[in-house]
């Protein structure tokens, strides 16, 4: 067809079609451009590259991401930095700097932190949205998915803004021997989890803790006897992975036998080789034999293992000669934060994470410099300290996890979902259950428990030692115990002050009863878990005195040990507002004791101590 100025198909025509090389007439129509149309970005490139990968067979999709990797992008999906779940506006320098590591430097996965549920659900869904290929998500939910997902306190009124579910410590669950409330603790954890769009829990914590002074691990662990810990930690796992999440075990190769924090310095366990295969090697054991999906690695120095003192993050003959060699893992290895003393004081921040990569870490959690630490991965390469088929096979396994929880497919999580499904009330009475079951009584000479002997309006004064950072210590438990002893006296020391023994004193002589609770406790910070020594002077005072009281531990389950004048001594294993209002029920004669110790606390009381109480005829039960 031929157009002339006047023709009738011109005047009609209203655009311009190209087929097979004839055009067709139209009033509008420009004339063919010679300029070649712009050629997709890069970032588009590598989206309809990973997009194609998910079309096509399932089982081949870590293979053929992996295929569409340069060695820098297989570095960064090693490399895993921490964000807050909190709230950032797009503007923000924070989210501006992670948005760069997601689109710019093409991190694997993140490490989420501490934030309220549904934030952190948002901030998940935005990373995972401009993520060319999906975020793997880690997080310490060691005690449930509210050991990070919570809204915390407003003052001055404290009102908790809730979250999720928190579990008592690991310690608590070992005190109820029972491992279908492990397995419980992990369905929940990973049922609330996947709602937030987290996919790896941190836990369990598989180190034997048989070091009374160990300031880090303590009641993280299940206990001190390896078999029971080894039960118990295959129960867990096995509640978060068939329930849609992957489970860690950690420290490999221990970190129970220890009184340095890996957090400041570098521990050294120095067991033989036969006593790390009796003790601390029989959990992980388990670990594997139950699927564990990951481990994580000890920033600890073992000579027994490998004789030149490096941690064992960074040594091959750990990672490659015991955790895979011998014992057959074949998971994702991960490694402790490389932000910690453990492996930053030797060697430096770049050394040690070539060091980890060459031992075998697939990943490299909460780096100080994310560029820095990815590009050091890369330089490991180029420098010879191991092969690119090193990166192909930890990148291998880290798709293939992505795959396993169904990255692949989808990568966000329903927000409006999260409300139905995290806090559950069945989930929360779950954790009620296990708090409960695990309050255990060490001793009672005077029979004071539970106080339910005490005259209508007796006078019953509550001490609370706490650091000044716990606005929750004691809260939670004096709540529950006014609404029997409406005479109830608080009172809150930090154990950084002066317990001010002589007006404590004076209190305790107007009182019916007196009640001593302390909630130090293990922490990041912490170089000792001892407790303060007023404390011991305070309860040896109030003995002197006439006025023995109930000592509770809400932490350090060995401060029996300076406060041995105690007549009675209970533990709930953690601080957490479910462990209190359990300890104030069993005080109180409302829910029976039957915890047993999960460690022995030497001298003065031994592996399986425990007293039972039944509970009050004259109260329901709850």
């Amino acid at each position: 067809m031929i157009c002339t100025p006047g023709s009738t198909t011109r005047r009609r025509a209203a655009h311009v079609l190209l087929v097979a090389g004839v055009v067709a007439c139209g009033t509008t129509a420009p004339l063919p451009s010679t300029t070649p149309a712009p050629a997709p970005s890069p970032l588009a490139s590598r989206r309809s590259a990973v997009d194609a990968c998910s079309r096509g067979d399932e089982t081949r999709w870590a293979g053929c991401v992996l295929a569409t990797l340069t060695v820098r992008q297989k570095a960064a999906q090693m490399v895993w930095p921490t964000s807050l779940g909190d709230y950032t506006a797009a503007d923000a320098p924070s989210w501006r700097r992670f948005t760069q590591y997601v689109t710019d430097d093409e991190i694997g996965g993140l490490t989420m932190s501490v934030g309220s549920p549904t934030e952190i659900a948002a901030k998940l869904n935005a990373l995972q949205r401009l993520s060319v290929v999906p975020l793997l998500v880690g997080a310490d939910l060691e005690f449930g998915a509210g050991y990070r997902a919570r809204g915390g306190y407003i003052l001055p009124g404290m009102i908790d803004l809730g979250g999720a579910v928190v579990f008592p410590p690991e310690m608590a669950i070992g005190a109820t021997r029972d491992s279908a409330l492990a397995y419980e603790q992990g369905r929940v954890t990973a049922i609330e989890g996947r709602a937030l769009g987290i996919h790896i829990v941190y836990g369990p914590i598989l180190d034997v803790n048989n070091n009374p002074a160990n300031p880090v691990i303590n009641t993280r662990s299940f206990g001190e006897d390896p078999a029971l810990d080894a039960k118990l930690g295959a129960a867990l796992i096995r509640g978060i992975q068939e329930n849609g999440m992957i489970a860690t075990g950690k420290h490999f190769p221990g970190h129970g036998d220890t009184g340095v924090n890996s957090h400041l310095a570098l521990p050294v366990v120095n067991a033989s080789r036969a006593r790390l295969d009796s003790v601390e090697f029989v959990p992980f054991r388990a670990a594997i034999g139950a699927g564990v999906g990951a481990m994580m690695t000890f920033h600890g120095s073992m000579p027994a293992l490998d004789s030149t003192g490096v941690p064992g993050t960074l040594s091959r003959p750990v990672l490659q000669g015991v955790l895979r060699d011998a014992l057959g893992f074949r998971g994702v290895v991960i490694s402790d934060a490389m932000d910690m003393r453990g492996v930053l004081d030797q060697f430096g921040a770049v050394e040690a994470t070539k060091r980890a990569v060459a031992a075998g870490a697939d990943v490299l959690i909460q780096p100080l410099d994310v560029r820095a630490t990815i590009d050091a991965v890369v330089a490991g390469v180029s420098e010879g300290r191991y092969p690119e088929s090193r990166l192909d096979d930890a990148v291998r396994r880290i798709l293939e996890m992505k795959r396993r929880v169904g990255l692949h497919r989808h990568a966000t999580v329903d927000i409006e979902a999260v409300r139905t499904i995290v806090g559950d009330s069945a989930h929360a009475a779950t954790a009620t259950a296990a708090a409960i079951r695990s309050i255990t009584l060490v001793r009672d000479s005077l029979h004071a428990v539970p106080m339910t002997g005490l005259k209508a309006g007796a006078r019953v004064l509550s001490v609370t030692v706490a650091p000044r950072t716990d606005l929750a210590a004691g809260v939670a438990f004096n709540s529950e115990l006014r609404r029997t002893v409406p005479g109830l006296v608080t009172v809150v020391v930090a154990p950084e002050d002066s317990l001010g023994i002589a007006a404590l004193m004076r209190a305790a002589d107007s009182s019916d009863a007196v009640i001593v609770s302390s909630y130090i406790a293990h922490n990041w910070q912490a170089t000792t878990v001892a407790a303060p020594r007023a404390i011991g002077d305070l309860v040896r005072a109030l003995v002197k005195r006439g006025k023995p009281p109930v000592v509770i531990s809400f932490g350090n389950p060995y401060l029996l040990q300076q406060v041995p004048d105690a007549p009675a001594y209970m533990v709930a294993w953690g601080g957490f507002p479910v462990s209190q209002r359990a300890a104030a029920w069993a005080l109180q004669g409302e829910t029976p004791i039957g915890g047993l110790l999960p460690i022995s606390i030497p001298p003065l009381a031994s592996f399986g101590a425990g007293i039972a109480r039944p509970a009050s005829s004259s109260r329901a039960q709850r």
